[in-house]
């Protein structure tokens, strides 16, 4: 009987991993709020999804066979467009930005908040802490990769 002794795997990887835990969380609960309960998708959201879509799908080609930190700098680039986007819905929901001047001028006006739970948590708020947590994670990985 052999047992095998393979290496834990190494901590940048162990955090690209949970970003694509937090992407592919973030891609399935949009896609269950706009398809299942049928929530109206502004502009600023499609977006938002047309950067968090890809990431889903990529971040996982960084973890086999090897790590591979381009895509961990991709998914970098990309998420952090993603934080931007979504502060700058944001600053539509609250009023910083006017609307007017955004993406929202047909369709469903970007400042609608949809949901809102606890009182502050809307679909922009979520979008803000997932690109953030996104962030966070690859920029950690890529550090810790470089070690």
């Amino acid at each position: 009987m052999t047992v095998s002794s393979s290496a834990p795997p190494s901590p940048a990887w162990l955090l690209l991993f949970a970003a694509w835990i937090v992407a592919a969380t973030a891609t399935l609960s949009a896609l269950f709020l706009g398809e299942v309960v049928g929530l109206p998708i502004c502009p600023m959201c499609w977006y938002q999804r047309i950067v968090m879509f890809p990431l889903a799908v990529i971040l996982p080609f960084g973890l086999f066979p090897d790590l591979d930190v381009r895509v961990i700098r991709q998914g970098l680039v990309l998420a952090a467009i993603g934080l931007l986007l979504a502060l700058y819905h944001q600053g539509i929901v609250v009023g910083l930005i006017p609307e007017a001047i955004g993406p929202c001028r047909q369709g469903i006006p970007c400042a609608e908040t949809v949901i809102r739970w606890f009182g502050f948590v809307t679909i922009p708020v979520l979008s803000i802490v997932a690109f953030a947590t996104l962030v966070a994670l690859l920029a950690a990985a890529h550090f810790r990769s470089h070690r």
